[in-house]
């Protein structure tokens, strides 16, 4: 058998003071996650713990992401988050802080013929 991409979910989160971008990150993984009930798994017979998720998360600065965090929020299966520059960083007005956007892609594989 092999490793099939069955799913792909995108989502958008928002830390809107503090820049935090691993908080924006976990809230866009979920915004992705939670819009939805995947029952893929259960219609080809396997357990819903055999998705292999692929987590992509685009922010302003990837190394601030603690992706321990981020894979905390699957609620089923194993995943691997790979962290990129991208999202955005919106100032205010004084310079003293910004509202920080961050995007994310989870593809969902399961073991398949």
């Amino acid at each position: 058998m092999a490793m099939k991409r069955m799913v792909l979910q995108i989502g958008m989160g928002t830390d809107i003071r503090g820049a935090d971008c691993t908080k924006a990150a976990v809230r866009a993984l979920r915004d992705a996650l939670w819009h939805n009930s995947l029952n893929v798994a259960d219609a080809l017979g396997l357990p819903t713990d055999s998705m292999r998720v692929e987590v992509m998360i685009g922010v302003p600065r990837p190394s601030e992401v603690d992706q321990a965090a981020v894979l905390a929020v699957l609620p089923h299966g194993t995943g691997t988050v790979r962290v990129v520059e991208g999202g955005l960083e919106i100032r205010n007005d004084a310079g003293t802080d910004s509202t920080l956007i961050a995007n994310a892609a989870a593809v969902v594989r399961l073991d398949v013929a």
